[in-house]
Formats: C-alpha cells, sequence, structure tokens
C-alpha cells in the first residue's frame, strides 16, 4: 500500500471504516430483530456479555491486542485472556442456555449465533486494520 498515492489510501480507510459501521450495525439489528420478531427479551441478556467481553482487555492488558496472541510470563496478560474467553464462552452459552431451557425458539438462538458471529468478524476486521505495517495499514478485506 506504500506504492498508492495519499488520496487513495485516504479512500481505502474511508471503506474500512464503512465496511467496520454496516458489520457492526448488522449485527445490533439482528440481536434486537432475535428478540423484537419472537416477542421476547432475554435473549438481549448476550448484549451484557458484548459489554463484558472486552473489559479484561482495556484494563488489565492495557488495550493491547498483540498480547492476547504472544506467549506471556505474565499473570496479568495470563488472567485477561482466561477472562476474555470466559466471556466469549458466554457470548455462545447464554442463548444456547436460554433454548435449552425452553425460554427461547429456534429461530432467536440463530439469530443470536449470526449476530454474535458478525460482531466477531467486525472485531477482527478492525484489529487487523489497526495494526501498523510499516507506516500503513494492513488490507483485511
Amino acid at each position: 500500500m506504500a506504492d498508492l498515492p495519499r488520496y487513495m489510501r485516504a479512500c481505502l480507510q474511508t471503506g474500512k471504516l464503512a465496511m467496520l459501521a454496516i458489520l457492526v450495525s448488522a449485527g445490533i439489528v439482528l440481536q434486537i430483530l432475535a428478540c423484537a420478531l419472537y416477542n421476547n427479551w432475554w435473549p438481549m441478556l448476550t448484549a451484557l456479555m458484548y459489554v463484558v467481553l472486552p473489559m479484561p482487555l482495556i484494563f488489565l492488558a492495557g488495550a493491547d491486542t498483540s498480547a492476547l496472541y504472544s506467549e506471556s510470563t505474565s499473570g496479568w496478560i495470563d488472567a485477561t485472556k482466561f477472562l476474555t474467553g470466559a466471556s466469549a464462552v458466554g457470548s455462545i452459552a447464554i442463548p444456547v442456555i436460554l433454548k435449552h431451557a425452553g425460554v427461547i425458539g429456534w429461530g432467536a438462538l440463530a439469530m443470536e449465533l449470526s449476530s454474535l458471529f458478525i460482531f466477531v468478524l467486525a472485531i477482527l476486521c478492525y484489529i487487523g486494520t489497526n495494526e501498523d505495517d510499516d507506516g500503513g495499514y494492513t488490507t483485511m478485506f
């Protein structure tokens, strides 16, 4: 990307931001539709996990995403990895447990899990566009 003109790089960055906004908006719409279409707002408990998920990374690792990928001897980084993993499993487990208990239906479960997939895709794209590569950005999509 270093050989592209500056205006072209700015246009690509704007397109990446727009794509991220579309992904997050689609995830939010699916989350709300899973509740509204079936007139059952219990699946909104998953939104609590979406808020809790980045907290260990923000508070314990200093928002350094590279800490999750590296081998560490630090207890704080290990605690961050564990709490982030537990929150991620909770994001999947809450809708599954609600379905198993008969509180929500198959359609709401499918929408909840697809919403989670879209959110994870948006987070991975965000991490991919934020990593510096010789002063530029890496292309994720």
